[in-house]
């Protein structure tokens, strides 16, 4: 931290306090070349991941809408509430590991039917037939049959 007073780079902690609502973090210091002391604050990122629709529209990344399209694809399925959670845990991750401020919902639609197929393949036909929008029963049966294919 620089020093507002001498411009000097270091200094030390003497004192952090959290806020009442937890959201930031207030520091005394005291620089180790001019002694005076200030204050600074820290607060976490506030920025939302944002996920690009197929339109073009924006909105703020949503853990519970993903995990809703799950079990909408697992209902009536043997797939363990825990296992969906764990998926969602995962791309939202790999969201917030991610550089990019954006992702399209391409991209987290990809993520998330790569996992569905390891788990359960009907909920994965479920979810691939929503999410990329099958127009004929032509598109669903290639769907199964690349599924098939993979599988041997």
């Amino acid at each position: 931290m620089t020093c507002p007073f001498c411009g000097h780079k270091e200094d030390r902690v003497i004192d952090s306090r959290e806020s009442k609502e937890g959201d930031v973090i207030r520091r005394r210091r005291e620089c180790l070349k001019c002694e005076r002391r200030f204050t600074t604050y820290e607060r976490s990122d506030e920025i939302p991941y944002m996920v690009v629709k197929r339109d073009g529209r924006r909105e703020k990344f949503d853990r519970q809408k993903i995990l809703e399209g799950l079990l909408r694809a697992c209902q009536k399925r043997p797939v363990a509430m825990s296992k969906l959670a764990e998926v969602v845990d995962e791309v939202e991750s790999i969201v917030a590991d991610s550089a990019e401020r954006e992702i399209s919902t391409t991209a987290i639609g990809e993520l998330l039917m790569d996992r569905l197929r390891a788990l359960d393949k009907v909920a994965y036909v479920r979810f691939a037939s929503v999410y990329r929008d099958f127009q004929d029963v032509e598109a669903f049966l290639t769907e199964l049959k690349d599924l098939l294919h993979k599988r041997s």
